[in-house]
């Protein structure tokens, strides 16, 4: 497999204004489902650590990468108490449960389409850094801006992993296209509930 490509050829769209604008205006819902995101991307790490044991390779990037999605947690934190907002629980956006549909049920291809998921998912994040960070106010925008290169190399990692476990026979560019084209359609499409991976604000 190729280099990863940047993010910005590799995603199939951009954030639509219309949820840069809801963002903004929506700062203690963005910070919070931020948050969550953060360590929902620390237990999915950890989780693929606990099931493929097989791959030592994988547990040790996927270690290295549960440790800086906890410590981007505990940033995110920090922002929440120094805006004086509560953290809350939040029903989850259809994005991340809408991408998992897509992962095959046998192995290696479960764990194949999870890694490809885990990258459009690091992918989309670090792309809605970059939107949201000229919107932002100077100190939470440089915030934003420094997440980039971590989440940016996230992405790498992911991808580079699928590339390694793939059989010789699965058409990873095939899977990788499937991921992005529903990744598209739920970043374009609307949704009630604003959310940090939620499509345009209905």
């Amino acid at each position: 497999m190729p280099q990863p490509k940047p993010i910005d050829e590799f995603l199939y769209c951009s954030t639509p204004e219309a949820w840069i604008e809801a963002a903004v205006v929506q700062e203690a819902v963005l910070l919070v489902d931020h948050g969550n995101c953060e360590k929902k991307a620390a237990s999915t790490a950890m989780n693929l650590i606990y099931r493929y044991v097989d791959y030592p390779d994988l547990m040790m990037r996927m270690s290295k990468l549960a440790r800086e999605e906890l410590r981007h947690f505990e940033q995110v934190l920090g922002w929440i108490k120094q805006r004086g907002y509560a953290y809350e629980t939040l029903s989850p956006a259809r994005y991340a449960g809408e991408l998992r549909k897509l992962v095959r049920t046998y192995e290696p291809a479960r764990l194949v389409d999870l890694l490809i998921c885990g990258a459009v998912v690091e992918a989309r994040s670090c792309e809605r850094f970059q939107a949201l960070a000229p919107r932002l106010e100077p100190e939470l925008a440089r915030f934003y801006e420094g997440l980039c290169e971590s989440e940016a190399r996230h992405y790498r990692v992911y991808l580079e992993l699928a590339a390694k476990v793939a059989a010789p026979d699965d058409n990873l560019e095939q899977r990788i296209d499937l991921f992005l084209s529903r990744d598209q359609e739920l970043i374009e499409s609307a949704d009630e509930d604003f959310r940090f991976h939620s499509g345009v604000p209905a």
